[in-house]
């Protein structure tokens, strides 16, 4: 089965979370390996994401100012609110990833019992954290402003994902 890509317009900040100008990016059917985890992580390193963490995803809503976040669904299945308490629900599973751009909140809303995924940002990045309070503090936003465009999409590589969406 081909991957499928997904955008979802997430522009307008909702509450204390800032949001993004880059569209979030879902891939649909990336991989069925056996070694899902592992295939993920060599995927990602090899576009210069390397792997940083296995788990699931915080049950409240954050963000991450300074860095772009790739997860790799590598177990079970979610359902995951994106772009702030306002944002769409959308549900992802084993073999799917998704590209949250800097500043776009995301939290669990439910999942399986065994929902685990692989988090990887761009080389040399370390994600800070957000919660979505009253206002976005004036840092997260000056943050957001210095991230800079990755080489490769974590994916697809030089072609497609954010060659194609982010440009």
């Amino acid at each position: 089965m081909a991957t499928e890509l997904e955008t979802l317009a997430l522009n307008q900040p909702s509450g204390g979370v800032p949001n993004s100008a880059l569209p979030l990016l879902l891939y649909h059917h990336v991989s069925h390996e056996e070694q899902l985890a592992e295939a993920f992580e060599s995927l990602f390193a090899h576009h210069g994401w390397p792997p940083a963490w296995r788990d699931g995803v915080f049950p409240y809503t954050h963000f991450h100012s300074n860095t772009h976040e790739v997860l790799g669904v590598f177990a079970g299945n979610a359902r995951i609110q994106f772009g702030g308490e306002s944002g769409p629900i959308v549900d992802i599973s084993r073999g799917d990833a998704v590209l949250i751009p800097a500043g776009v909140g995301h939290k669990k809303i439910e999942a399986s019992d065994d929902f685990q995924c692989v988090g990887a940002y761009p080389e040399g990045c370390s994600p800070d954290k957000y919660l979505d309070q009253r206002e976005v503090p004036v840092e997260a936003r000056d943050h957001m402003a210095k991230v800079p465009m990755p080489a490769c999409d974590p994916v697809t590589g030089k072609k497609g994902g954010i060659q194609e969406f982010w440009g």
